[in-house]
């Protein structure tokens, strides 16, 4: 028994030692940024330092009208961007996980393959191909379908789909993972006892993937409330919190405002996965 306890406290040490650099890690580069965010953001008059008073007025200031209609179109389209991509990536991702093995290796190639590619680039792509003389008009004008150029760029539309390009992989992938891991004698038994294909889905598939449903929801919703670039890019008109943080910081200089604006997107995003835990579980992704 001895041995045994004696065994087991080296066990525990060693994973201690080996978490060690990981948790230094986490503290230094995570953890005290965090502080120092939060810190900023409860001052006045410039970046925090010690000894001065503590206000809650930088989150007041947020309460205007105008900082809410920001907040809300930013989560609006993280709504809309996490909506197609599940309508596009869960039936991507379940056939990919029941196409023949050759098949499959090809399509999580096309799936992983833009990831090696910088997103700034891909983005660019797309602002050429749908601009007033880029290729997807002058297609469209040769085959007759239209006289004047559609101006796609600009609009909100064209903003969604930067959005859901960029993050559909995070969608994808786990519905994938999560099909692949089903049990489809479950499927075959309940339409042996006299289940449509529907219902079948209904009742077995779309419960047993849930889990890949709700991590792949996490994954594209949280990183789309911040994205603001794809908005300049893609010349959207559009003013998300990401957009304001940047500018707070970088043009107004006003850190104190900024650093509670960030404070809230991050709240919000662990307030997110907070309940993906509670309602989904602890495997984000069952990746």
């Amino acid at each position: 028994m001895a041995r045994k306890n004696s065994l087991k406290a080296h066990e525990q040490r060693t994973h201690a030692l080996m978490a060690a650099p990981m948790a230094a890690f986490g503290v230094l580069l995570v953890a005290l940024p965090l502080i120092y965010v939060l810190c900023t953001s409860l001052v006045t008059g410039g970046k925090f330092e010690w000894g001065m008073a503590l206000t809650l007025s930088n989150y007041k200031a947020l309460l205007r009208e105008d900082y809410l209609k920001v907040f809300a179109n930013s989560l609006q389209l993280a709504f809309w961007t996490t909506v197609i991509s599940l309508l596009v990536g869960y039936p991507f991702g379940y056939c990919m996980a029941r196409a023949p093995r050759k098949w499959k290796a090809l399509l999580m190639m096309l799936v992983i393959i833009p990831f090696w590619t910088s997103a700034l680039v891909r983005i660019y792509g797309w602002k050429i191909l749908l601009q007033a003389n880029g290729p997807l008009n002058g297609m469209l004008r040769s085959l007759g379908l239209i006289q004047k150029n559609i101006k796609f760029l600009g609009s909100y539309g064209s903003v969604l789909l930067a959005m859901v390009y960029c993050l559909i992989s995070f969608m994808i992938l786990p519905c994938h993972n999560a099909v692949d891991k089903m049990d489809f004698t479950l499927v075959e038994a309940a339409r042996d006892l006299g289940a449509n294909p529907v219902r079948a889905f209904f009742t077995i598939t779309l419960p047993m993937t849930m889990p890949g449903i709700l991590a792949g929801c996490v994954l594209v919703f949280v990183p789309s409330v911040g994205l603001f670039y794809l908005s300049d890019i893609m010349g959207g008109g559009l003013v998300l919190v990401g957009n304001l943080i940047r500018d707070q910081l970088l043009k107004v200089r006003d850190w104190n405002v900024g650093s509670a604006m960030s404070m809230i997107l991050i709240v919000l995003s662990a307030g997110i996965y907070l309940l993906y835990r509670k309602v989904g579980g602890d495997d984000l992704g069952v990746m």
